[in-house]
C-alpha cells in the first residue's frame, strides 16, 4: 500500500492518535444527541468517530492514508494487520459504514434513520473501544 501510493509513512506519535480517539469520542457523543433531531448528520458523525478510531491505530505505528488512498486505504490498511479477533471482529464493520455513508453522501437513495443510528451506536463504540486499547500497545511499523 506503501509503494502503491495509498498510505505514507509518518512520524508516530501517541500525542496525534489519543486526538484523533478523542475527536472521534466527541463525535460518537454527538451522534447519539442528534440521532432522531439529525439522522443523516449522526450517521456520518457516527462514521468520522469510527474513521478517525482506525486512523488514530495508524498514527501510532507512523501510518496514514494519502489523499489516493482514502478512506478505503485506512479500511484495506487495517483489514490486513488485524486478521483474528477481536479486533478483527471489531473494526470489520468499517467497510459497511463506509459504504452506507457513501450511499447517503453520494447517492441519496435511501434515507438514515434514528433507529438506524442507534443501532449503529453500540459498533462504532466498541471499534472505538478495541482503537484505544491498541493505540497504546502496538509497535511502530517497520516496512
Amino acid at each position: 500500500m506503501i509503494a502503491a501510493g495509498n498510505l505514507q509513512n509518518v512520524a508516530p506519535s501517541l500525542q496525534s492518535a489519543r486526538g484523533f480517539l478523542a475527536q472521534a469520542a466527541g463525535h460518537l457523543d454527538s451522534a447519539q444527541r442528534l440521532a432522531c433531531a439529525d439522522p443523516t448528520g449522526a450517521y456520518t458523525l457516527l462514521y468520522d468517530a469510527a474513521r478517525k478510531s482506525l486512523a488514530a491505530v495508524l498514527q501510532a505505528q507512523g501510518l496514514r492514508a494519502t489523499s489516493r488512498g482514502g478512506h478505503y486505504a485506512i479500511q484495506e490498511a487495517i483489514a490486513a494487520q488485524f486478521t483474528k479477533p477481536p479486533p478483527r471482529d471489531a473494526f470489520r464493520p468499517f467497510g459497511r459504514l463506509r459504504r452506507t455513508r457513501n450511499q447517503v453522501e453520494y447517492d441519496d437513495i435511501t434515507p438514515i434513520t434514528g433507529e438506524d443510528v442507534e443501532a449503529e451506536m453500540p459498533v462504532v463504540r466498541s471499534l472505538h473501544a478495541m482503537a484505544e486499547q491498541l493505540v497504546e500497545a502496538l509497535p511502530v511499523f517497520v516496512e
